[in-house]
C-alpha cells in the first residue's frame, strides 16, 4: 500500500500556509496530493514555462516536489498541462536514485494502484533538481470541460516508488533491468523446454509448456489440466487466439512481467503500430480474462485507459463492457465526456459507436447520464 506523504494546496500560484510543514513517510512507496485552487485565476497568471510548486515531502528516504504547469512547460506543449516530479535531496556524492513515479487525478483511483505504479518506467534521479514528467500530461480544454475540475479546483496525485534495488524494479521488464532469479530461471525452463509435459496448438503453431507452473499460476489451467474434466490429450488445441497473444501470455505466467509486443523489423509507420499495440493490448486483456490472470488483466486495462482515441474508444468501450473492467469503461466515459462537438461528430458516425447503438444500449443510456449531471454542476 501506499503511504500518505501529505498534501499542497496552491492559490493563486502561492502554498497556502496551511500545508507548507514537511510531511515524510519511510515508505518506499507513498503519494502526495496537489490541490490548485482559483484554476481559472492560476491559469491566467502563470504563463508558459511557468510553474506553481508543490511543498517539499518525503517518500522512500528522498525529498521531493511536484511542479505544475498550466500553460505548458514550452511553447512545443502550450495547450496543455505539464506536471514534473523533482528530486529536491541535498548534494551529498550518492549514487542516482532510482523511482517509478505516475500522476493522476484525485478520482482516477484505478491508476493509483502500487501495481500500476509498478508497471511505469524507471528513471534516474541524478541530484537535486532532477526532474522527470510529462509535458502533455492533459489538455487545457479537456480539464476545463471534465469532471476533474470542481468549483474551478483540481486535486492532483503523485505517487512515488523508490527502487533500491534490482528486486524492486523486477516489474519493470523492457526498462533494462535484469528479472530477479526466479522469475529468470522459469523463463529459461520456458524457452528451453526442459520437461515441458504439455503442448498448446494455436493458430497453427505450438508452444510447451509445464503443468504444474500453469495450473500454479491459473485457476482456469488448474481446472483443464488437474481437474476432474482434466484434459488428458498430447495437444490441446485453443481456439479463438492468436498464436503471439497466447506466447505473451506464457511469458506472462513464467516471469510475471508485463511482456513486450512482438515487432516485425519492417514496421516503422507509427500510426500502424499503435493501432497493432491497441490491438494486441485489447486480445491480451481478453486471454487475461479467459485464464483469470488478474494481474495482467489489470495491466491490460491500464494501459488502455491511458491510450484511448477517437478512432478506438468505441471499441474499446465495448472490451471494458464484455470483460467487466469498471476502470477502464469508466476511463472511456471521461474521454467522451472530454472531447469537443466535431470529434463527438466523428465518432458518433463511427462503425464502432453504431455497434454501441445496436448492442448495449445501457452504455449509451450510463455516457447519457454522466453528461446530463456533468452539464448541472
Amino acid at each position: 500500500m501506499s503511504s500518505f506523504a501529505g498534501v499542497s494546496v496552491v492559490e493563486d500560484g502561492g502554498l497556502c500556509d496551511s500545508t507548507v510543514a514537511f510531511i515524510n513517510t519511510s515508505s518506499e512507496c507513498g503519494y502526495h496530493l496537489l490541490v490548485v485552487e482559483n484554476y481559472s485565476r492560476t491559469n491566467k497568471s502563470r504563463p508558459t514555462s511557468e510553474s506553481v510548486t508543490s511543498r517539499e515531502f518525503g517518500v522512500g528516504g528522498h525529498c521531493w516536489l511536484i511542479k505544475c504547469f498550466p500553460n505548458g512547460k514550452s511553447t512545443d506543449c502550450a495547450d496543455f498541462v505539464s506536471l514534473d516530479v523533482v528530486l529536491d535531496d541535498d548534494d551529498d556524492g550518492k549514487t542516482p536514485v532510482k523511482a517509478k513515479f505516475t500522476f493522476s487525478f484525485i478520482d482516477q483511483v484505478e491508476m493509483q494502484n502500487p501495481l500500476y505504479v509498478g508497471q511505469a518506467e524507471t528513471c534516474s534521479f541524478p541530484s537535486k533538481g532532477s526532474s522527470w514528467g510529462y509535458d502533455r500530461f492533459v489538455r487545457k480544454d479537456a480539464v476545463e470541460r471534465s469532471m476533474n475540475l470542481e468549483a474551478d479546483c483540481f486535486t492532483i496525485r503523485c505517487d512515488i516508488m523508490v527502487c533500491n534495488t534490482e528486486d524492486d524494479d523486477a516489474a519493470g521488464h523492457g526498462n533494462g533491468v535484469r528479472l530477479p532469479d526466479i522469475c529468470h530461471h522459469f523463463n529459461n525452463l520456458l524457452q528451453t523446454k526442459v520437461g515441458a509435459d504439455v503442448t498448446f496448438e494455436v493458430s497453427g503453431e505450438t508452444f510447451p509448456a509445464h503443468r504444474c507452473v500453469l495450473a500454479a499460476r491459473s485457476k482456469v489451467f488448474m481446472a483443464q489440466l488437474f481437474g476432474p474434466m482434466k484434459d488428458t490429450s498430447t495437444i490441446i488445441h485453443i481456439k479463438d487466439m492468436k498464436a503471439e497473444v497466447f506466447r505473451s501470455l506464457l511469458s506472462f505466467i513464467y516471469t510475471d512481467s508485463f511482456p513486450g509486443m512482438e515487432m516485425d523489423d519492417m514496421e516503422d509507420d507509427e500510426t500502424e503500430v499503435d493501432e497493432m499495440r491497441l490491438q494486441w493490448l485489447q486480445d491480451l486483456l481478453v486471454a487475461a480474462d479467459r485464464y483469470d490472470l488478474q494481474r495482467l488483466k489489470f495491466i491490460c486495462e491500464m494501459q488502455l485507459s491511458e491510450n484511448i482515441q477517437v478512432s478506438s474508444v468505441a471499441s474499446t468501450l465495448v472490451l471494458a463492457e464484455q470483460h467487466h473492467c469498471s476502470g477502464l469503461k469508466e476511463a472511456c466515459f471521461k474521454f467522451i465526456q472530454a472531447q469537443s462537438p466535431s470529434c463527438l461528430q466523428t465518432l458518433m458516425a463511427s462503425h464502432g459507436w453504431q455497434h454501441i447503438l445496436a448492442t448495449y444500449p445501457l452504455v449509451l443510456n450510463e455516457l447519457i447520464a454522466k453528461l446530463i449531471a456533468l452539464n448541472q454542476k
